[in-house]
């Protein structure tokens, strides 16, 4: 993230209060790290997580430390208090603050540009709608193309089938390696995947780029793709950064994107759910809508998105509460990234080495997870094998962690078929990541195989 986003903000921190009023204090200079918190703090801040649990999946579900939990409540019970002058005062002006917030951390131009929705699949929808209707009505030929990485989430990969396919697009998807070695390996399929696009007279109307993806995890060089995307005409790309705020560097005005959305329930510590959707501002881009109309309609979609009926709107309030948390850290937001990232890499090390495997790919191209080799003698096979092996672990060694199968190629020499993808978050230890590598090797120890699963 650019050193902008490394700022704190001049304007007032705002906490609701259950009176109907703010309290409003202002800083006399800006600041970026107060004292920084202690563990036992941060322990404290996460203690409703069980405890027993090796919770080394934060990209999955992310978390949120109980003082922002408090916030949300405060939110929450100002609404149920006094539903109309919540809603006629306090939810435009709240969630405005919240688009500001997020506006300058990922450095967009204009405020016009950020919309804040439920998370990155509502955004997805959003914003392939808006492509469908552009074949519909005959701003895109039928045939033209669309390409998405083969690695995209599954729910856009739905969503691309459910909308862009139906309304006439001829779909590509680029063929990326795992275990994969470095960027240009990536950039190279992608190329193709466009010369696929263009073939035979088409045009490639839109390029779905994953930022960080999910399985495998691997972040994407995403400003060479857009750029590659700007030299060979791509109408509209599409970045899908679910994991990206809190966990590697956005910057709007440098990745040059159509569209881009993550969540912030990830890795910046919101409760679920809440995700942003930038949009560039161009008028060739304008026609975006919210899935649920309501009385907002075409009122922009910032507006639409900030009352889709009634519903609890909290989680997108809090964001000045999770600025304040993660201001507690020191370098705030870019400390808690450098550290992570330091933390799942020497955590991967530390199990490639006791399992004797390897890493999914070069540290430079992970952020705050990483894929880690399995020792080949557990016998995963199938994706099936991974859900069992998933659920064993849980219920076994009270670890949870995602697992993904990759199928062995012919002629190649590794046969390692089977990569956990590990988290860092700040309330981790080292004991997670023990426990986790003590269990494999027990397994491995007592010549267990994912086919005694299925007993």
């Amino acid at each position: 993230m650019a050193s902008h986003c490394q700022k704190s903000y001049l304007r007032p921190d705002s906490t609701p209060h259950l009176n109907g009023d703010t309290e409003t204090h202002l800083h006399k200079k800006p600041k970026i790290a107060p004292t920084s918190i202690s563990d036992s703090e941060i322990q404290s801040e996460f203690a409703h997580h069980d405890l027993s649990v090796a919770r080394i999946n934060n990209g999955s579900f992310g978390c949120c430390p109980s003082s922002v939990i408090s916030a949300q409540q405060q939110w929450q019970l100002k609404f149920l208090r006094q539903p109309d002058y919540f809603y006629f005062n306090e939810l435009k002006k709240g969630i405005l603050e919240s688009r500001t917030i997020i506006k300058d951390l990922i450095n967009a131009e204009h405020i016009d540009e950020v919309s804040i929705v439920d998370n990155a699949t509502t955004a997805a929808a959003i914003v392939l709608q808006k492509i469908a209707r552009d074949f519909a009505e005959g701003r895109f030929q039928k045939g033209d193309a669309a390409v998405m990485l083969h690695y995209a989430y599954g729910a856009v990969k739905k969503s691309v089938e459910a909308y862009v396919s139906r309304a006439g697009a001829y779909v590509i998807e680029v063929q990326l390696p795992f275990p994969v070695e470095s960027n240009d390996e990536i950039i190279c399929e992608f190329r193709k995947a466009l010369e696929r696009g263009k073939a035979n007279g088409r045009k490639v109307r839109l390029a779905v780029i994953d930022h960080i993806t999910s399985m495998p995890c691997v972040v994407i060089p995403v400003k060479e793709l857009v750029k590659i995307c700007r030299e060979e005409g791509v109408d509209q790309v599409f970045v899908d950064a679910a994991h990206a705020i809190g966990c590697t560097d956005i910057n709007m005005q440098e990745i040059g994107a159509d569209y881009y959305t993550s969540n912030l329930h990830k890795w910046f510590f919101c409760p679920p759910s809440i995700a942003f959707l930038y949009s560039r501002r161009s008028p060739s881009l304008s026609d975006l809508h919210h899935p649920v109309v309501s009385n907002e309609y075409g009122n922009g979609l910032a507006i639409e998105s900030a009352w889709i009926g009634t519903r609890d709107y909290s989680s997108q309030l809090v964001v000045p509460s999770v600025l304040k948390f993660v201001n507690r850290f020191e370098d705030g937001i870019e400390g808690i990234k450098k550290r992570n990232h330091e933390a799942v890499v020497k955590m991967g090390e530390m199990l490639v080495e006791s399992w004797k495997t390897r890493l999914g790919c070069p540290p430079s191209m992970c952020a705050s997870m990483i894929m880690v080799g399995l020792p080949s003698c557990l016998g995963i096979s199938s994706e099936s094998d991974t859900m069992m092996l998933r659920t064993h672990l849980r219920e076994e060694f009270r670890v949870e962690v995602p697992i993904y199968y990759r199928a062995p190629r012919k002629g190649e020499t590794s046969t390692i078929t089977g990569y956990a993808r590990i988290s860092h978050q700040v309330y981790n230890k080292f004991e997670d990541y023990v426990k986790l590598r003590d269990g494999i090797n027990e397994l491995v120890r007592a010549g267990f195989t994912c086919a005694e699963l299925l007993k």
